[in-house]
C-alpha cells in the first residue's frame, strides 16, 4: 500500500479516512478539493488542474482523497490501492449535515485556506443522487480492473473493522 486512492460520495468520510490512513501508514495525504479550490472557492483552471494531480498520481508514495471524474483514470493508473467508501444515500447526507455543524463558519482540515464550510442545494442533490447516478459507473469501472488492491465498503462498519486489521 503506497499508492492509496479513496473515493465516494460527499459525506462518506473520504478525507476524515485519508487523515487516519496517513497517520497509520506515514503516508503523505493529498485531498483532492484542497488541490482544486483555490482561497476563496476559486477553481483552478483545467488545464493547471489536470497537470497537478498527474504530478501527485505520478509520485511514489501518497494517499489522495476525491473524486473528479475528469482525472480519475489517471489516478486510477498510478494507484496500487482503491477505496470505495460506497455507502447509502442517507449515510452520506447525514456526513454532510455533520461537517457543515462541526465546521460552520471555519475552514475544514482538507480545505484550502479561505474556503470556509458550506453546503448548497446543488451539492446536496449530487449526493442525494451519488447512489443512482454515480456509483454505479465507478463499480463497473472498478470491476474491470485487475493487479490492484480493492477495497469497497457498504457502510462504517466495515471500514472501522478493516482499519483495526491494519
Amino acid at each position: 500500500m503506497e499508492r492509496v486512492m479513496i473515493i465516494g460520495s460527499g459525506g462518506a468520510g473520504k478525507s476524515t479516512l485519508a487523515r487516519e490512513l496517513g497517520r497509520r501508514t506515514g503516508l503523505p495525504v493529498f485531498h483532492l478539493d484542497a488541490v482544486y479550490w483555490k482561497p476563496g472557492w476559486e477553481p483552478t483552471p483545467r488545464e493547471e488542474w489536470a497537470q497537478r494531480v498527474e504530478e501527485l498520481a505520478g509520485g511514489p508514495r501518497w494517499i489522495i482523497d476525491g473524486n473528479y471524474s475528469n482525472t480519475m483514470d489517471d489516478r486510477l493508473k498510478h494507484a496500487d490501492t482503491i477505496i470505495f467508501l460506497d455507502y447509502s444515500k442517507w449515510m452520506n447526507l447525514y456526513g454532510i449535515v455533520k461537517r457543515r455543524i462541526i465546521y460552520r463558519n471555519k475552514v475544514r482540515p482538507d480545505m484550502n485556506e479561505g474556503c470556509k464550510e458550506r453546503i448548497d442545494w446543488t451539492f446536496i442533490k449530487w449526493v442525494w443522487k451519488f447512489e443512482k447516478e454515480k456509483a454505479p459507473s465507478l463499480r463497473e469501472k472498478l470491476q474491470g480492473i485487475a493487479q490492484k488492491e480493492m477495497y469497497h465498503f457498504r457502510n462504517r462498519k466495515e471500514l472501522r473493522a478493516w482499519l483495526e486489521g491494519l
